[in-house]
């Protein structure tokens, strides 16, 4: 949800997500889709397209693409589905609504079929910062959220939420208090990163996920993951967790999914921001909804990036689909 994330500042969290703009001062990154998420509509590797099934999905596209939005907004309308976002976003939903049928009819006749993760868990961190963050400023992380989406039913069905007492930099600046809305009160009565890092864990295998069900970690953007738990790891003296290797990126998917440049994802599908802009629960909460509308709209959301040896790496759309390894607690540096 953070579009500091990319240049580590904090003044502009929400401006991928809501409608405002909360800073003109800072210089904006690129909005255009990155090079390497050119996938085809359905990317799932070993996928054999010579089935009739295919050929009636592409008849299908075509007229769709030759739509007006009118009549893009009629047609979902008689179906019943959202008729809410631009118009790249309603071909894509209607695409997909005849895409899911056809394939729902092609698995009843044995035919081919999609397959997904069972539960997808959004994280947005928290971090220390300052107004003008110098070039070696270690970023702590100030608050762990997650939330859960049952990616069958298409429901939020839990959340969690911990506050990181930080080390380095223990004293909160007057600007991270108020652009997070965290206390210097609150986080002096958290605990350290390793024993929030250490319940995260409990409450991943308590819902057995990476055991009993198939699961993948989901960012708005890199730089949680790559960045912000990375330092976290290296100031806690902590190896960088195994499950936390590979993400989806949620700005790369819906790029890649709506064919259109990346400017505000809730705005682009007809939505607004709820609950409190740098709130790291309710970033997570937003991001979880529009993971939800993606997938309602038929996008499938899979893993497209990965931390190797400390550098940040693209999965590219012909790997295989995996989902994350069962949640460990990572063992000290050496």
């Amino acid at each position: 949800m953070d579009e500091h994330k990319e240049n580590i500042q904090r003044t502009d969290v929400n401006v991928k997500m809501s409608e405002e703009k909360e800073d003109e001062k800072t210089k904006p990154r690129s909005r255009i889709c990155p090079d390497d998420e050119t996938a085809p509509e359905t990317s799932q590797s070993n996928k054999d397209f010579s089935h009739p099934v295919y050929k009636e999905i592409a008849l299908a596209n075509g007229h769709i693409n030759r739509m007006s939005k009118d009549e893009l907004r009629v047609k979902l309308s008689e179906l019943k589905l959202d008729t809410r976002g631009v118009k790249d976003v309603m071909k894509k939903r209607l695409k997909n609504h005849y895409k899911k049928q056809k394939l729902l009819q092609s698995a009843a006749e044995g035919g081919p079929t999609d397959t997904y993760y069972d539960y997808i868990c959004v994280v947005d961190f928290e971090a220390t910062c300052e107004e003008d963050n110098p070039s070696d400023f270690l970023h702590e992380i100030i608050e762990f959220p997650m939330v859960l989406i049952n990616t069958h039913t298409l429901q939020i069905v839990d959340t969690f939420q911990a506050y990181v007492k930080p080390e380095v930099n223990p004293q909160l600046s007057d600007f991270c208090v108020k652009l997070t809305g965290i206390t210097q009160e609150t986080v002096d009565g958290a605990d350290p990163f390793p024993d929030v890092l250490h319940r995260v864990v409990e409450w991943l295998q308590e819902r057995e996920l990476g055991t009993k069900y198939k699961y993948a970690m989901l960012t708005d953007g890199a730089w949680d993951m790559s960045k912000f738990l990375n330092i976290q790891c290296r100031i806690s003296r902590i190896r960088y967790p195994q499950f936390a290797k590979k993400w989806i990126n949620i700005r790369k998917s819906y790029c890649n999914f709506y064919k259109t440049k990346l400017s505000t994802m809730l705005e682009k599908l007809g939505m607004k921001y709820e609950g409190r802009p740098h709130c790291g629960l309710d970033d997570s909460h937003n991001i979880a909804r529009i993971a939800v509308r993606m997938l309602q709209d038929g996008c499938q959301l899979r893993v497209n990036e990965r931390m190797h040896g400390g550098q940040l790496l693209s999965v590219p759309s012909s790997a295989p689909v995996e989902g994350a390894p069962p949640p460990r607690n990572p063992g000290n540096r050496e």
